[in-house]
């Protein structure tokens, strides 16, 4: 059997990408967690993001907030609507100084295809992101 890129032995497929940015670790956080921030990364929420909380999206995204860390990282349950699975997300915030890391991380997906979906959009997600931070 061949190794495929992603592929785990027990999380099935999973996907990262990172980025570093010259603004402080606690702007970047607000930023993400603010109401535009998350429209980018999230999509708009129906109600308040919340630990141990379940939440929908306007578009009909569902998931669990799994573990909340201020100024850190955020771990959740994340299943858009036309998926039959549930991923898992995690964003760490990881700052330098005045650099900070954004780093994305999602496991638990299907196969490589549902993989290169997430690869094509967490790549446009941290452009955006990239856009509005060049913007402070």
């Amino acid at each position: 059997m061949e190794n495929q890129i992603g592929k785990t032995k027990n999380v099935g497929f999973q996907f990262g990408i990172r980025k570093t940015f010259s603004v402080s670790t606690k702007k970047v956080w607000n930023f993400l967690f603010s109401e535009n921030g998350l429209k980018i990364w999230l999509g708009k929420l129906k109600s308040e993001l919340e630990i141990k909380k379940e939440y929908e999206t306007e578009n009909g995204t569902k998931g669990f907030v799994r573990v909340f860390n201020a100024n850190s990282h955020i771990r959740l349950n994340w299943k858009p609507k036309n998926w039959k699975n549930m991923s898992i997300i995690q964003i760490r915030v990881i700052g330098y100084q005045e650099k900070t890391t954004i780093a994305i991380h999602q496991e638990k997906l299907l196969n490589s295809e549902q993989r290169e979906e997430m690869k094509e959009y967490w790549n446009e997600i941290m452009r955006k992101i990239e856009n509005e931070i060049a913007g402070w």
